[in-house]
């Protein structure tokens, strides 16, 4: 693979042309990297075993971790899934399109190099102009998972993208950065009642709105549902969360900065901000929800060894923030 061609697209002015020459390099089987208004993905097509091989290939992700299939037209549900449940028309006529992914049983024609060899297919309509632009002139379903190494920090902004695929991939266009910047909402359809194998945006409070009684998945679930299974979010230095022993973390953090350790400090109030590299964060979870990922790695730049995080209440996004935070955290 030669350069990565950076594609500058303005969400509020489409430029139609750029659009079809990135489509063009998707139709012809490349991979481009496409912002969605939870994190950048990396898109292929999604119907083409080739291309999706091409996705673990490029994020070095394992190949029964399924791929999300973006749709932009609603009916394409339809086409892609057998007998779909009410439940779930109603969840995506009430959030789609947005951060909601629904998993369904699968038509036999959508490959298993897709779906990680599962009998279910991950379906999801985007919320971003330039997605769903991009979607429209593609014409098919584009496999998209978030466009970085696998194991790292999602990437919500272009260079990110770049940081970890310029060079391995044919695209990405640069839409700027996303507004949510946690990955979608993840709920299984296909097994009974339905239940939420992954927290995004979407809470389950407001799903619940639609879809009375919706329970979050044990570990028997997750499997079905992408981005679950493996090590995920994670910058090279360790993450702590801090918990409610506050002093004796801060004792040991001490300690560290002593022996020569350099610590990284993510929240609203750092205890030691002329030793410690401080990333401010307001106490705020859609603030935490959109700014985690990139902190994460501005912290790596810095060649931060350790990083320390303020934690949120877990109402709404929050929920999902601290879903990833932990898993950041390797708890």
């Amino acid at each position: 693979m030669g350069s990565t061609r950076v594609f500058e697209i303005n969400p509020d002015e489409i430029d139609q042309k750029a659009i079809d020459e990135a489509a063009a390099l998707l139709l012809d089987g490349e991979l481009v990297a496409f912002p969605t208004e939870t994190v950048y993905g990396l898109g292929g097509l999604g119907l083409n075993p080739a291309s999706a091989s091409k996705i673990y290939e490029a994020k070095g992700r394992p190949s029964d971790n399924p791929l999300i299939l973006h749709i932009h037209d609603f009916q394409q549900i339809h086409v892609l899934a057998n007998g779909v449940p009410v439940e779930a028309l109603h969840a995506a006529e009430r959030f789609w399109p947005g951060p909601l992914t629904i998993v369904l049983a699968k038509k036999a024609f959508v490959p298993d190099a897709t779906t990680g060899g599962l009998d279910t297919v991950a379906i999801r309509m985007p919320n971003h102009p330039v997605s769903l632009a991009l979607l429209e002139a593609v014409g098919e379903p584009l496999a998209a998972p978030s466009a970085n190494l696998s194991g790292k920090p999602s990437p919500t902004r272009a260079e990110h993208v770049m940081e970890d695929l310029e060079g391995v991939i044919a695209g990405v266009i640069d839409g700027g950065p996303t507004v949510i910047g946690v990955e979608s909402t993840v709920v299984d359809f296909a097994h009974g009642k339905p239940i939420i194998l992954r927290k995004g945006s979407i809470s389950k409070e407001a799903l619940n709105e639609v879809i009375p009684g919706i329970e979050d998945a044990t570990s028997n679930h997750v499997h079905h549902s992408p981005g679950t299974r493996y090590r995920h979010y994670s910058p090279n230095a360790r993450i702590t969360i801090l918990p409610a022993d506050e002093k004796e973390t801060l004792a040991l953090l001490q300690k560290e900065m002593n022996a020569g350790t350099r610590i990284g400090w993510i929240g609203p109030v750092c205890p030691d901000p002329d030793r410690m590299t401080w990333s401010f964060l307001a106490n705020d979870a859609d603030a935490y929800a959109k700014e985690f990922f990139s902190l994460l790695r501005e912290m790596d730049r810095q060649q931060v060894q350790h990083i320390v995080v303020e934690p949120v209440d877990e109402v709404g996004v929050g929920a999902a923030v601290m879903d990833r935070m932990r898993k950041a955290a390797g708890i």
